[in-house]
C-alpha cells in the first residue's frame, strides 16, 4: 500500500476465497475441548492458589499499596461524612421495609464490615437501598401483615408482630445474599449485562414512585396498614386520599419545611461542589433539629406525632433463618438479589473507570453474598448501595474502603452509645428525607423524548417495564420487562434492515442506493446485505425481503419453466411444433414427464433430447408465459452475519441453488471465516454450490462479475480508470 496525498494505492490480485487460500496459508489452531477447559478450570497450583486468595480477599491487593499520608486523611473525612448520612438513610430506609427505624442501623454495619474485606470496588458505600428496602417491605407485609393474622408459620410461635417482621427481613436477606453467593461460584456475574440501561431506568423510576407513594402515609400523618401485591400502589392512593382529611399538620408543616431546605441546600452542594471541601451535610442539619424542636415542644403528646420511638440498644443475638419462610419467599428473593447487584455493579463501574481500577463482577456477586447473609444473621435487612451514599463518599475525599469501615463506626456508635437521641425525630422527617433522595430517579423520567426520537425499542422497553413495575409490582415488574426488553432484541435481530447496495462512483465502496445519488449499478447485477446473524427465526424473512429485492420468486421461475419445457416436449411429440433445424433425430420421452407429476418442478431444468436451445427471454411459441429474469448476478453481502445455525443453513442452501438452477450466478462476500469452516464440516457445499462463489471482499466479486458479463455494466467505465483489471486477476485502487 502507498499513501499518495489523501489517497491510496493497492495492487494485488482480484481474489476468490479459493485463490486467497491458495496463495495465503492458515495458521492451524488448536482449539480447546470443553474436557480441556474443565481441566484447567479444576487444576490447581501454586500461583493459581495465590491468585484465587488475592481475588477472594481483594483487600491484600490494595491494601499493600495504601498510601497514607495521601490517602488517610481523606478516607477519615469521608468515612464521617457518609456515617452520618448512613445513619439517617439506615433509619428511614426501615420505614420502607415496614421494620422498626433501629433495624436500619445494622444493615449500615455489618455488610459494611463484610464488604471490606471481599469488595473489589474502593468507593461503594454499603447499606440500605430503598428499592431493596421496598421490595423486602412487600414480602414483610404480605407474611405479617398489620391487620389480621400473620401466616402459618412455625417460627412466629411467642414472638411478637415487631419480632415476626424482623425474623422475615432477616431470613428473606440471607435467601437473596445465598442467591448472590451461588451465582459468584458459578462466575455468572456476566447475568447482570441483560439489565440494560433502559430497563433499569424504567425499573428505578416506577420504584421511585412506589416509594413515594409508600411515604405519603408517613408524611401526612395518616394511619392504615401497609399493601403489598399488584394494583398496590392503587390501593394505597385510594387510602391516602380517603383519609386525606385526617392529615396531621404537623407533619405536613414538618415535611414540607425539611424537603425544601434540603432540596435548596443539595442544589447549592451540586453548583458549588468544585468549591466546596466537603458537601454541607443538610440531612444531618435538619435532623438534630428535628429532634431539638420535637424533644423541647413534645411533638408526640402535644400534636400526635409518630416519633421513630425506642431504638435498639446495642447489638441482639445472631437468629437462623425460618425455613418455612424462605420456602415462601424464594420468587422475591431471586429478583432482589439481581436487582441488589445490578445497581451496585452499575455504581461500582462508574467510579472504577473514573479512577482507573478494575472491578471484578464475579466477586462483587461473592462479597455481597456473603455481606447479606453476614448481615441476615444479625437481623439486618437486604443492603446494595444507594448512589447519593456513594456519591459523598467519594466526593469527600475517599480513596479506599477505609472510609467504607469509618462510616460503619459511626453508625456502631449511634447503636451503641447516642441512639436514645433520635428518639423524638419524627418519623414524617424520615419520609421527607426518603422523597428528597429519590429527585434522581424521578428525574429520569427526562430520558423519554430522546428514546421516542432515537431509539423506539428501548423507548418500548422502558414504558412497559415502568408501568409493569408500578402496577404489578417490582418483582413481577422486572421480568416483565426482562421479556420486553429480550423481546426487542429477537424483533431487531428477526426484522432487520436489509438493503440493496450501490457502488458510489469512483471507489471501490457500496452502499444502500436508497441515501446516494452518485451510483453506479451494473445491469444484472444485485447487492443485497444482511445486517444480522441468520437464523431458524429470521431465515423465511431473509428470504422475502431477498425475493422483494430481485423483484422475483426463483422457485416460481424455476417451476414455470420446468412446466414450460414440458409442455413443449408434449407439442413436440404430438407433432404441434415443427423445428426447421433439427440437430437430433428424435425426442426421448418418459411417464415422469407428465404434466400430472409435479414433484419435479424445483429441480434443475433438463434441456437433455430437446432439438432446439430455448432462449427464456424472447417469446415462447404457442403462448407459453414464462416470468422474465432480468438478472445474472446475485451478490450476497455477509459482511455483519455473525453467526449461520442449522435451520438457516439448510434454508440457505435451498435459496442459493433456486437462483443457480435459473442460471443466476450467485455470489457471498465477505463472509466469516468461521462460517465458512461451518459451511465445510455441515457438507453445504456439493455439485450445484462450489467454494468458488466466495469472495473476502465485495469489490473483488464486482471486478469478477464486470470481467465475465463485460456488456453489462454500467460500472465498466469507471472501474477501468480507477480500479481496471491489470494484466487479469490483478486489481489497483
Amino acid at each position: 500500500m502507498q499513501p499518495i496525498g489523501r489517497h491510496y494505492v493497492v495492487v494485488r490480485p482480484l481474489f476468490s476465497e479459493d485463490s486467497f487460500a491458495e496463495q495465503h496459508e492458515r495458521i492451524n489452531r488448536n482449539r480447546k475441548t470443553l474436557r480441556h477447559h474443565l481441566k484447567d478450570y479444576f487444576t490447581c497450583d501454586t500461583n493459581r492458589a495465590k491468585n484465587a486468595a488475592l481475588s477472594f480477599l481483594p483487600i491484600i491487593g490494595w491494601m499493600k499499596n495504601y498510601n497514607v499520608k495521601e490517602w488517610l486523611l481523606g478516607d477519615i473525612v469521608s468515612g464521617i461524612s457518609t456515617g452520618l448520612v448512613a445513619v439517617l438513610q439506615g433509619l428511614a430506609f426501615s420505614l420502607l421495609a415496614s421494620l422498626p427505624p433501629g433495624y436500619g442501623l445494622y444493615t449500615a454495619f455489618f455488610p459494611a464490615i463484610v464488604y471490606f474485606f471481599l469488595g473489589t470496588s474502593r468507593h461503594l458505600s454499603v447499606g440500605a437501598f430503598p428499592i431493596l428496602s421496598l421490595m423486602v417491605g412487600a414480602v414483610v407485609t404480605r407474611l405479617v401483615p398489620d391487620e389480621g393474622p400473620s401466616a402459618n408459620i412455625t417460627g412466629f410461635e411467642g414472638l411478637s408482630l415487631e419480632q415476626q417482621r424482623v425474623l422475615v427481613a432477616s431470613s428473606v436477606t440471607f435467601l437473596m445474599g445465598a442467591f448472590q453467593l451461588i451465582m459468584g461460584l458459578l462466575q455468572v456475574g456476566f447475568i447482570v449485562l441483560y439489565l440494560s440501561d433502559t430497563l433499569v431506568s424504567g425499573f428505578t423510576t416506577a420504584a421511585a414512585v412506589h416509594i413515594l407513594v409508600s411515604q405519603l402515609r408517613f408524611v401526612l400523618g395518616l394511619d392504615f396498614p401497609g399493601i403489598n401485591g399488584p394494583l398496590a400502589i392503587v390501593y394505597t392512593l385510594v387510602e391516602v386520599f380517603s383519609r386525606i382529611t385526617n392529615t396531621n399538620v404537623a407533619d405536613l408543616v414538618t415535611s414540607i419545611v425539611i424537603m425544601a431546605l434540603v432540596l435548596i441546600v443539595k442544589e447549592i452542594n451540586d453548583r458549588f461542589k468544585s468549591k466546596l471541601p466537603v458537601p454541607i451535610p443538610i440531612e444531618v442539619i435538619m435532623t438534630v433539629i428535628a429532634c431539638g424542636v420535637s424533644y423541647a415542644f413534645n411533638f408526640e403528646e402535644r400534636f400526635d406525632v409518630v416519633v421513630v420511638g425506642e431504638m435498639v440498644n446495642g447489638y441482639e443475638s445472631p437468629i437462623a433463618p425460618n425455613l418455612e419462610v424462605i420456602e415462601q419467599s424464594a420468587v422475591e428473593a431471586f429478583p432482589m438479589a439481581i436487582v441488589g447487584f445490578a445497581v451496585a455493579f452499575s455504581v461500582a463501574k462508574v467510579y472504577s473507570v473514573k479512577h482507573d481500577y478494575t472491578i471484578d463482577g464475579n466477586q462483587e456477586l461473592i462479597a455481597f453474598g456473603i455481606s447479606n447473609m453476614f448481615g441476615a444473621s444479625f437481623r439486618s435487612f437486604a443492603a446494595s448501595t444507594a448512589l447519593s451514599r456513594t456519591a459523598i463518599q467519594e466526593s469527600s475525599g475517599g480513596k479506599t474502603q477505609i472510609a467504607g469501615v469509618l462510616s460503619a463506626m459511626m453508625v456502631l456508635i449511634v447503636i451503641v452509645a447516642v441512639g436514645f437521641l433520635l428518639e423524638p425525630l419524627p418519623r414524617s422527617v424520615l419520609g421527607a428525607l426518603v422523597i428528597v433522595n429519590l429527585k434522581g430517579m424521578l428525574m429520569q423520567f427526562r430520558e423519554l423524548p430522546f428514546l421516542w426520537k432515537n431509539d423506539r425499542p428501548d423507548f418500548v422497553t422502558w414504558v412497559v417495564t415502568f408501568l409493569a413495575s408500578l402496577f404489578l409490582g417490582l418483582d413481577l415488574g422486572l421480568a416483565v420487562g426482562l421479556g420486553a426488553e429480550l423481546f426487542t432484541v429477537v424483533c431487531r435481530t428477526q426484522f432487520p434492515r436489509c438493503s440493496v447496495l450501490a457502488n458510489i462512483t469512483g471507489t471501490d465502496i457500496y452502499r444502500d442506493r436508497k441515501d446516494y445519488i452518485s451510483i453506479s449499478e451494473p445491469d444484472g447485477v444485485k447487492i443485497f446485505k444482511i445486517p444480522s446473524p441468520i437464523f431458524f427465526a429470521n431465515i423465511d424473512f431473509f428470504k422475502d425481503k431477498l425475493v422483494q429485492a430481485v423483484g422475483f420468486s426463483p422457485l416460481r421461475v424455476l417451476k414455470k419453466r420446468n412446466k414450460a419445457l414440458r409442455k413443449i416436449r408434449k407439442m413436440l411429440r404430438n407433432g404441434e411444433l415443427e423445428v426447421s433445424d433439427v440437430r437430433q433425430p428424435s425426442i426421448t420421452t418418459s411417464d415422469s414427464e407428465d404434466d400430472s407429476n409435479m414433484e419435479s418442478l424445483d429441480q434443475p431444468t433438463d434441456f437433455s433430447g430437446l432439438p432446439i436451445q430455448v432462449n427464456w427471454n424472447t417469446e415462447l411459441p404457442a403462448n407459453i408465459s414464462v416470468p422474465p429474469v432480468n438478472m445474472h448476478s446475485l451478490v450476497l453481502d455477509f459482511s455483519a452475519v455473525s453467526f449461520l445455525d442449522i435451520s438457516a443453513l439448510k434454508g440457505l442452501k435451498m435459496m442459493l441453488k433456486e437462483f443457480i438452477r435459473i442460471e443466476v450466478d450467485v455470489y457471498i462476500v465477505s463472509c466469516d471465516v468461521y462460517i465458512m469452516e461451518k459451511l465445510n464440516q455441515c457438507t453445504f457445499f456439493d455439485d450445484e454450490i462450489k467454494t468458488s462463489i466466495f469472495y473476502p471482499t465485495l469489490h473483488d466479486a464486482m471486478l469478477h462479475i464486470l470481467e465475465k458479463h463485460p456488456d453489462h455494466g454500467e460500472l465498466e467505465k469507471d472501474i477501468s480508470i480507477n480500479y481496471g483489471v491489470i494484466q487479469r486477476d490483478s486489481v489497483t485502487a
